[in-house]
């Protein structure tokens, strides 16, 4: 250990003993959000998202970590290492680091076997603590019921809150099984408990979240704080679609329908596969101009049959209409929400959605299942639609509506820009400032000032 070493329950720094208590002395004196520690396990912000297990809450850590540093507040993101030629921190902005902790194998690991690495990966996160001053970090932040658990104990040994993010919920989940998807474990469902019941603040997505928090875990209702996820309105924004499809080598006059996102079933991509044949049995002259473009890769339980979409297209006798692409960097996936006609969001369960957002801050309505935070992220009949089921017929008819309806499109195109213009992630930055604030606040009874 550099320049410190420590023993249980105290610290030794120069070789003078430092109480506990000290540490949040030290806290106190400042009196102000320096720097937050950000836990996402599983998963790394520098991961491209559409494939394994990197998705919205890759995109999520990462735009709040970049406002975040803008409000003059650093933030440092500790996630697993899985390579060796990884560097041990990585800078993404100035103010913004990435911590690659070593737990386990240089390889990615299924979910199911980070469990047994989670003592390691804590080791290594109050390693790096121990190397700086007492109150290096103000709070913690984590991401998803793996990090919980480190945060949990993380938050105990610093003295400091505990706020976490759930992004999914194994009981939310398990409600909306998608046929031949596998239920969450025990194992996640107590952790996540467990989580609900230390944690300072919780953070929900939405009302609905929230509601799901309260009524489903026994979450303390002052503890849970509404935090809207946001879209980056720099890179999503309106623009060309002819260009666009002559950068994608999408033809003018097509009727492109988009799916953007992880090929597994609670994504439920074979809705719409399923929709697209139906319509094309409906109306065969469909055919010459429908294209069904699906943007993402295999993850989770989509990597045991990672060509489902190709061998399902065979079978519905589709694959001459369906174009399979891999994941793209966020410049590219701008280009396929301006190309296409409509964003198809079939989920089973999302806790919020940030696809839905992103097509419509492109100028892009969205169909989507009405189904958790995607009845926040669409606004129904005005800039998308929602459907209520996830039988393809219905599908097939609501894609068919609007497919044959360009004024109709165009009239939901303007309302999806006005709508995703409101959801910006400055403001979720600036909102999450005051949950951290409050959490502070909470655990040391007195005013937190904030960076400006």
């Amino acid at each position: 250990m550099v320049g410190r070493t420590r023993t249980p329950g105290k610290f030794v720094k120069n070789f003078s003993v430092i109480s506990v208590s000290e540490v949040v002395r030290v806290t106190l004196r400042r009196r102000r959000i320096n720097r937050v520690a950000t836990i996402s396990v599983h998963t790394s912000p520098l991961d491209q998202p559409g494939t394994g297990d990197a998705g919205g809450m890759n995109v999520y850590i990462v735009e709040v970590a970049k406002r975040l540093a803008a409000l003059g507040i650093e933030v440092e993101i500790f996630t697993r290492r899985t390579a060796r030629d990884l560097p041990p921190v990585a800078e993404i902005v100035p103010g913004v680091l990435v911590r690659h902790v070593t737990a386990g194998p240089y390889e990615e690991l299924d979910r199911a076997d980070l469990p047994g690495q989670l003592c390691g990966f804590l080791s290594g996160v109050l390693r790096t603590e121990a190397m700086y001053d007492p109150g290096r970090y103000d709070v913690i932040h984590s991401h998803y019921w793996l990090s919980g658990q480190v945060g949990w104990l993380a938050k105990e040994r610093w003295g400091v809150p505990l706020v976490h993010t759930m992004h999914t919920m194994a009981k939310v989940k398990n409600l909306l099984l998608a046929e031949g998807d596998r239920p969450e474990p025990k194992m996640r469902v107590l952790g996540e408990e467990q989580v609900v019941e230390v944690a300072d603040r919780l953070v929900a997505n939405t009302e609905a979240e929230a509601g799901e928090l309260i009524d489903l875990y026994g979450a303390v209702r002052e503890r849970v704080a509404v935090v809207n996820p946001g879209v980056n309105l720099t890179v999503f924004r309106p623009g060309s679609k002819s260009e666009a499809r002559r950068r994608l080598g999408l033809a003018r006059d097509a009727h492109v329908l988009l799916f953007v996102g992880r090929i597994q079933p609670l994504k439920a991509p074979d809705v719409l596969l399923r929709a697209a044949a139906r319509m094309l049995v409906e109306n065969p002259a469909l055919r010459s101009r429908l294209v069904v473009a699906c943007v993402g890769g295999p993850s989770g339980n989509g990597l045991a049959h990672p060509s489902l979409l190709a061998d399902l297209a065979a079978e519905l006798g589709v694959s001459d209409v369906v174009r399979l692409a891999p994941p793209a960097p966020q410049e590219e996936l701008a280009d396929w929400y301006r190309a296409a006609d409509l964003t198809v969001v079939p989920s089973h369960n999302e806790s919020f959605g940030l696809v839905a957002l992103e097509s419509q801050a492109c100028g892009t309505p969205v169909a989507a299942a009405s189904v958790g935070g995607l009845r926040t992220a669409v606004q129904d009949g005005v800039s998308g639609v929602l459907v209520g089921t996830h039988d393809p017929g219905d599908w097939a008819r609501a894609l068919g509506r609007l497919v044959e309806r360009p004024s109709l499109l165009d009239e939901l195109s303007a309302n999806a820009v006005r709508h995703a213009t409101g959801f910006g992630w400055s403001a979720t930055a600036a909102r999450l400032v005051d949950v951290y604030a409050g959490a502070i606040a909470q655990l040391h009874r007195m005013p937190v000032a904030v960076n400006s």
